[in-house]
C-alpha cells in the first residue's frame, strides 16, 4: 500500500496543475471507485463540474482537493475531493484527450488558466481506492488540516487521520505520551493512523532499523531517549523516501507523469530476508506480523522488555 512519500508525491505533482483550475467534466467509470462517495454516479459527476480547485492537500495516506464555494470565490472552501489510493490506485496527469489507462476508473477533465487542457485519471487494479466529496470540517488544533492546504480544515473522513511526523503541527509531545500508556508492540502502534500517520510496513521496518528497536517491544517499554530517537529515524527515512521519489516495487507506485520511484534501492531491512544487515552483517529475518510480515536484524534490535515494579 502507498505509504506518506508515495501520496505526498502524488499530491506535490498534481497541485501546480489543478490549483487554480476549472473541472470541466468528469466521467465516472466504474462505480466501485466511489465506495466512500454518500451518493450515485451521476451526483459526483454534476457535483463536481465547473468547480474550481484551491489546493491540493494531504493528511498521512489521503491527499483531497478543495473546491471553491459554488457562487462565492472569495469564502472559504467547504468541500473537497478526497482520494484514497488503496493498495494499487493512481492518480495520473495526461493530455486533454489522452487514450484511456489500464484499469481507469475515474477521469476529470480540467481547464488551467496556464497549462490548458487538461485529464486527472483515477486508475486502480484492485478497486480499493476511492474518491468522495467530502465536507470541510474545522482542525481541534485550529493548525492547518494538512500539507499543502493552509486553511484550518480538513475533509471529515479524514478527521480521525493523526498527522504526520513531517506535519509543522505534529506534536512530539503527544505521541511521547501515547506509547507511554501503550502495552501494544512498537511497531503495531507505529501502523495506527489515528496515532500517527503516513507510516506504513515499510517505513515502519527502516525506522525501526535505523533507531535499532525491536519491532516487538512494547510500546511503553521505549525510553523517551529510544521514542526521540525513533521520531528522527522515521523523519529521516520519510524525507529519503520524499527525495528519492518513494519506494516502487512494480508499475503500481509512481508519480502522476507514470515515473517510479528509486527508494527500494536505499532499504536495509525490508524486504531484504537473509541478506547481511548493513550495519552489522548478520542475516536480516523476516517473521509474520498482522498479516503482513517484519523484517528486522536480530542483532542490532534487541528485544527491550518493561522493567517489573518492586514489591511494597
Amino acid at each position: 500500500m502507498p505509504e506518506l512519500p508515495e501520496v505526498e508525491v502524488v499530491r506535490s505533482g498534481l497541485a501546480p496543475a489543478v490549483t487554480g483550475a476549472m473541472i470541466a467534466g468528469v466521467t465516472v467509470l466504474d462505480e466501485r471507485a466511489l465506495t466512500r462517495h454518500p451518493g450515485p454516479a451521476a451526483g459526483f459527476e454534476a457535483r463536481l463540474t465547473g468547480r474550481t480547485v484551491q489546493a491540493a492537500g494531504r493528511r498521512g495516506k489521503f491527499l483531497w482537493l478543495a473546491l471553491e464555494p459554488e457562487g462565492d470565490t472569495s469564502a472559504p472552501a467547504t468541500e473537497a475531493v478526497v482520494g484514497h489510493l488503496g493498495m494499487s490506485g493512481q492518480l495520473l496527469l495526461r493530455p486533454a484527450g489522452a487514450a484511456p489507462e489500464r484499469h481507469e476508473r475515474i477521469r476529470l477533465d480540467i481547464h488551467h488558466p496556464v497549462h490548458g487542457e487538461l485529464a486527472i485519471v483515477f486508475a486502480d487494479q484492485r478497486t480499493f481506492g476511492s474518491l468522495a466529496i467530502d465536507e470541510l470540517i474545522p482542525t481541534p488544533d485550529a493548525a492547518p488540516g494538512g500539507h499543502g492546504w493552509g486553511e484550518a480544515s480538513v475533509p471529515r473522513q479524514v478527521s480521525h487521520i493523526a498527522r504526520d511526523p513531517l506535519d509543522p503541527a505534529f506534536s512530539d509531545t503527544r505521541l511521547r505520551s501515547l506509547l507511554a500508556r501503550k502495552d501494544s508492540a512498537i511497531k503495531r502502534v507505529l501502523l495506527d493512523q489515528t496515532v500517527v500517520s503516513g507510516v506504513g510496513n515499510i517505513y515502519a521496518d527502516e525506522a525501526l532499523w535505523a533507531a535499532r528497536i525491536h519491532p516487538e517491544t512494547p510500546a511503553k517499554a521505549l525510553s523517551t531517549r529510544a521514542v526521540n530517537r525513533l521520531l528522527a529515524e522515521i523523519r529521516a527515512v520519510l524525507e529519503k523516501a520524499l527525495a528519492e521519489g518513494g519506494t516502487s516495487f512494480d508499475a503500481q507506485y509512481v508519480n502522476v507523469n507514470g515515473q517510479a520511484g528509486y527508494f527500494a534501492h536505499s532499504l536495509n531491512a525490508y524486504g531484504r530476508t537473509g541478506q547481511p544487515c548493513p550495519r552489522c552483517g548478520r542475516p536480516i529475518v523476516r517473521v509474520s506480523f498482522m498479516n503482513r510480515s517484519s523484517h528486522y536484524c536480530p542483532r542490532c534490535q534487541r528485544m527491550r522488555m518493561p522493567r517489573p515494579l518492586r514489591a511494597a
